[in-house]
């Protein structure tokens, strides 16, 4: 370990107690940082210094395999002056502007360049600064839309158990994480839950066959619809490849299935991609990697491959009609949707993706990676791999043969008391999961192959192997 670089603040404090005593992380369990009674100092809030590729470094100068893109962000790796550079010539150029009843060339530019990417006539691209805002924007979107159609009565969402949708009031409604969400009550109403694809934990009967148990949870929202009234529901909100509980790809004939019982009842669909577009499990947009066309779709993450923040809802163009006419206007905005900066930093992206065939990439190499993943199971401690494209969650169980989990308190020592810190040790930063079973959750950027997925699979192994050995 080499020596730490300088660590102080511009105003000459120690940059370890300024960050515990002003810094306030998110999600975050501060209380491990704190003084103790005893005297101790508390841990210390590892500090990120630079990025290059798929590695990051600390401020001692380790060096960590970027498990997890960041936070399923970095799609184009760290360190790509290119874009750098085009943020920092748009913001010479034009640094703000609304795009409240104005306009500016990168918002166009980026919405005309979405509009190619997406299925269907999803043509018409709002802007927000993130993936909960997108979320938000959607269902806003949805209750105006019916009421404007003559339908005022749908206004109630539709979501999956366990699924994350984001932390703004609405979308945090949508969440289907109890335990994120009863600080926060009342939230706001009209969300309701229905099963997700977690078919490891499905009925055997079902497990024997993923297509009826894509059936049986597809069915579950035209029952969810019939029992709520099919004129107060107006959306039903699914990711692609669910991220909590780790990595639930749709069984077959899932997706059309659910297209079936929206059009049906006059429901819309939205695929939340906030985590599963601009290549993370192949094309541009996950609904076109499993077949369906959406009515809305919502992004963010990977758009600009996180150098610098921005989200979209991108809606098609039936549902945009009767804002055309008239006075009729989306009463919504973000001060800084569709940034000039972010947008022109997105197009800059966009262009790496075409230029280095990323999604083509993911592809080719998603086959190597799951099989390099796939060696794990020989672990007693790894019940389940699973997961698409670059998108993978290990689940961990006491038993494979029973598929035993871990109580509450198990997982916790589990996860948060040794595998994270463990897997930070050894070099490999990825996500440690409770919400739901206990998984590892693994996202690299686009642009890592072979020799990445042997590091991964390496450093996995090592520490697993531990774990299992002190349970």
């Amino acid at each position: 370990m080499s020596s730490p670089t300088e660590n102080t603040t511009p105003a000459g404090t120690d940059r370890y107690d300024a960050a515990r005593d002003h810094l306030w992380g998110h999600f975050t369990h501060h209380g491990v940082y704190e003084p103790t009674a005893a005297g101790g100092k508390g841990a210390r809030v590892p500090i990120i210094t630079k990025g290059e590729g798929a590695y990051i470094w600390d401020d001692h100068g380790n060096k960590y395999l970027d498990g997890l893109s960041g936070l399923f962000v970095v799609q184009a790796g760290h360190g790509r002056d290119e874009l750098a550079q085009a943020a920092a010539k748009q913001a010479k150029q034009l640094a703000y502007f609304p795009i409240w009843s104005y306009a500016h060339q990168p918002a166009i530019d980026l919405a005309e360049r979405l509009s190619t990417y997406t299925p269907g006539d999803l043509n018409r691209v709002f802007f927000t600064t993130g993936g909960g805002e997108a979320v938000e924007s959607a269902w806003k979107l949805a209750k105006q839309y019916f009421k404007l159609v003559g339908k005022p009565g749908k206004h109630k969402v539709i979501s999956r158990a366990i699924a994350y949708h984001g932390t703004p009031q609405g979308a945090l409604a949508i969440t289907g994480l109890p335990g994120l969400k009863e600080m926060f009550e009342p939230l706001v109403p009209g969300a309701f839950r229905v099963p997700n694809t977690n078919i490891y934990r499905a009925d055997q009967e079902l497990r024997d066959d993923p297509k009826k148990f894509g059936r049986w949870a597809a069915d579950r929202i035209a029952e969810a619809i019939e029992f709520e009234g099919p004129d107060t529901v107006a959306a039903v909100f699914l990711e692609p490849v669910q991220n909590s509980g780790g990595c639930f790809p749709p069984p077959p004939g899932y997706f059309d299935r659910v297209r079936e019982i929206c059009d049906a009842y006059d429901v819309l669909l939205v695929s939340d991609e906030v985590i599963c577009a601009f290549g993370r499990i192949g094309e541009m947009f996950a609904c076109q990697d499993f077949g369906y066309t959406p009515d809305i779709i919502t992004c963010a993450k990977g758009l600009t491959s996180g150098y610098s923040p921005i989200g979209a809802m991108i809606a098609s163009d039936r549902l945009f009609e009767p804002f055309k006419k008239g006075d009729t206007m989306f009463a919504h905005g973000y001060t800084f949707g569709g940034h000039p900066v972010s947008a022109a930093v997105a197009m800059a992206n966009l262009d790496i993706f075409e230029k280095e065939s990323l999604n083509q990439r993911v592809h080719d190499n998603a086959p190597a990676f799951r099989a390099t993943l796939e060696k794990l199971r020989d672990l007693p401690i790894v019940g389940d791999v699973r997961g698409e494209g670059y998108f993978y969650g290990i689940e961990l169980v006491k038993d494979k043969d029973t598929r035993e989990t871990f109580t509450d308190a198990e997982a916790e020592r589990l996860l948060l008391e040794f595998l994270s810190p463990a897997l930070w040790k050894a070099g490999l930063y990825c996500r440690a999961d409770d919400r739901g079973d206990p998984v590892i959750q693994l996202a690299p950027p686009l642009i890592i192959g072979q020799p990445e997925f042997d590091e991964i699979e390496q450093k996995l192994r090592s520490v697993l192997t531990q774990a299992w050995s002190r349970l």
